[in-house]
């Protein structure tokens, strides 16, 4: 018995094991889609608006052209603001997954609708929760045409593209990933059980790898404001908030900036959008 247990677990480690270098080292293949984004702009009524671009998380699709953000988006308009709602993956015409998602592809895109006789193209805000807080926070921080940034439940640094293989990065610039951290091996359980938590937590223990995936906000060409739940269950998104105003400070970073808790998870920056308006009044004032 003994001798057949062994010549079984011969054959399967070696198997499991090539399993696992295939998995680990297999890079998926650029989309066919790489560099298409999904757009749809909401104006308002008054002229020279300031734009305000909206991102979703890593649920994908369109988040800000969906109708549980119509009342925002309404409200936005009612207050002299456009609102360009950007789908990046899993949306229409767009690659299927977080992955090398285009940086460029998505600047080019906004800029050529601010260009809109009644959009003030001076005044080009980015709004972003969760993984699209850590999207807004790389496109601001690499072009200097956009003037704010809202990031809401963010992190402070890259994470890998969100696939199967997880060996990839989440974004591109200039043709080239961006750096990011890697997921150890040991995240495949967590991830395995939707313990997403965990999972990001356990990346950002590699801190060499950390300092060379976090963001340089330092910078961003406007004032940053970011939100997180006190209480999220789905990454450490206050801790890597302050992260982000720990490096501003740092770097004497010249714009305001601050980092709000509100009472909530993940979510809750959304249901605290007050803050939102009141950011945007005192640095975006309609004339």
């Amino acid at each position: 018995m003994k001798k057949k247990i062994k010549i079984v677990a011969i054959i399967i480690i070696p198997i499991l094991s090539l399993g696992l270098l295939y998995l680990f080292t297999y890079v998926p293949k650029l989309s066919d889609r790489h560099g298409v984004v999904e757009a749809k702009l909401y104006l308002g009524k008054a002229d020279k608006q300031p734009l305000f671009v909206g991102f979703g998380g890593g649920d994908g699709g369109n988040d800000w052209s969906r109708n549980y953000l119509k009342g925002k988006r309404d409200s936005l308009n009612e207050k002299g603001y456009a609102v360009l709602a950007i789908g990046y993956f899993k949306a229409n015409g767009t690659p299927k997954y977080l992955d090398r998602i285009s940086l460029d592809a998505i600047r080019d895109t906004i800029l050529s609708i601010a260009k809109h006789p009644k959009i003030d193209e001076t005044k080009i805000i980015l709004f972003g929760s969760s993984r699209g807080g850590e999207l807004v926070l790389n496109l601001a921080s690499k072009y200097d045409e956009f003037k704010g940034v809202i990031a809401a439940s963010t992190s402070h640094a890259s994470f890998p593209a969100l696939t199967l293989y997880a060996n990839t990065s989440s974004w591109t610039y200039k043709n080239k990933e961006v750096p990011y951290i890697p997921a150890p091996l040991k995240t495949i359980s967590p991830a395995i059980k939707g313990d997403l938590y965990s999972a990001y937590a356990m990346m950002l223990e590699n801190t060499e790898a950390v300092k060379n995936a976090q963001i340089a906000v330092e910078k961003i060409n406007g004032p940053v404001l970011v939100i997180s739940g006190r209480d999220d269950d789905q990454w450490p998104a206050p801790e890597m908030s302050e992260q982000i105003i720990k490096r501003l400070e740092k770097n004497s970073f010249s714009h305001y900036y601050e980092h709000l808790l509100v009472k909530g998870g993940h979510v809750a920056p959304l249901e605290h959008f007050y803050l939102v308006y009141s950011f945007l009044e005192q640095h975006f004032k309609i004339e």
